[in-house]
């Protein structure tokens, strides 16, 4: 499959909410890579995701050209996985099957249900493979963790499956040990927050960074239910409006005004007490869920490993460490998803892992 070169080009995309994120890499070393906003894509419709395609498209097409890529010389292109189907991790291939389940968002709209699309889009004409990796639905879960506590609601598993892989690799190969060896509960924090154990490469649990876990710099995350249902029925609201509010207006944004966690931390240094409290509180709360998500390991933890935009704060990663480093050494690793989107796509190129169909 692919091209049989030993530097192969690869184009990862990543639609985003605000931005789509385009790379190209030969073998594992990037060679450029460029950041749209929306803005410049005609997204105004913002709920609108599939009117965005060909725009985005396009942007892709003018950072090719740029660059000096054509797209026929290209070994593989590979997209930010969605809300598809449950899915154990891995590469896919990009088919009729996805595409359409993506479309239809068969568990949800997301800005990354895009990416199977764009990266069809740009390697179908060419007969090159599109592929995605660790898409946002990859469901590990053992089977206790599917119960919600009503028959009627089973818990659905949604998360940065694909930093959270990259997250456990990294760490297994940096402590040169194979990774169904090692138990470490990973941290996506960033627009959404994600707390994962993983035992031997898996992802055992996972809380719905939509909809349950920690609040976020813009989603609330779990919330009291019947004080939910209060606000639901108050006639304040639709369906409509409560879900913006719970996942784009809370969060920080709701108690400060912002969601910008770097003018938060300007202003607990200014001595603003409120932004202090309310940091804080975000950090207790992902400490929390690391420590409920330790319980799924039975405590058999190696590390815990903190990832994502918001492990640049070394406050908030100071407060987090305070309150779970007794469990097991607790370790911030950059990992950039587009690397791992590249990775994966490399590692199907040259035979290490088998492209799986969806």
């Amino acid at each position: 499959m692919g091209a049989l070169n030993e530097d192969p080009l690869i184009l990862a995309i990543n639609p985003g909410s605000t931005s789509t994120r385009v790379a190209v890499y030969r073998g594992e070393a990037p060679v450029a890579e460029e950041e749209v906003p929306c803005s410049e894509v005609d997204s105004a419709a913002e709920l609108d995701l599939w009117s965005q395609i060909d725009s985005r498209e396009e942007v892709i097409r003018r950072f090719l050209a740029r660059i000096g890529v054509e797209a026929q010389d290209l070994a593989a292109v590979v997209g930010r996985g969605g809300l598809l189907r449950a899915l154990d991790g891995g590469v896919y291939r990009v088919d009729e099957a996805m595409l359409r389940d993506a479309r239809e968002g068969l568990r949800g709209q997301h800005p990354s249900n895009l990416g199977c699309a764009l990266a069809d889009a740009v390697a179908r004409p060419h007969g090159i493979p599109a592929l995605i990796v660790d898409p946002v639905s990859v469901d590990e879960s053992e089977e206790l963790a599917g119960y919600s506590g009503l028959a009627d609601v089973r818990r659905r598993t949604f998360s940065h499956a694909l930093s959270i892989h990259a997250c456990a690799r990294r760490h297994a190969t940096d402590r040169d040990r194979p990774l169904e060896e090692i138990n470490v509960v990973v941290a996506h924090m960033g627009g959404g927050i994600s707390v994962c154990p993983v035992r031997g490469g898996r992802i055992v649990d996972a809380n719905n960074a939509v909809s349950e876990g920690p609040f976020s710099p813009q989603r609330s995350g779990g919330l009291p239910v019947q004080e939910l249902l209060e606000l639901a029925f108050s006639g304040d609201h639709d369906r409509e409006s409560l879900v913006a509010l719970t996942t784009r207006r809370g969060g920080l944004l709701s108690y400060l005004g912002t969601s910008d966690a770097r003018e938060v931390e300007d202003r607990i240094a200014g001595g603003d007490r409120e932004a202090e409290r309310v940091y804080g509180a975000m950090a207790y709360q992902i400490a929390k869920e690391i420590g409920a998500m330790a319980t799924v390991l039975e405590g058999d933890v190696d590390a815990i490993l903190l990832t994502g935009g918001l492990a640049r704060s070394t406050l908030l990663t100071g407060w987090i460490e305070d309150r779970v480093g007794f469990i097991a050494e607790v370790r911030t690793l950059p990992i950039h998803e587009m690397d791992a989107l590249a990775a994966g796509a490399l590692a199907v190129l040259r035979g290490r892992e088998p492209a799986l169909s969806y």
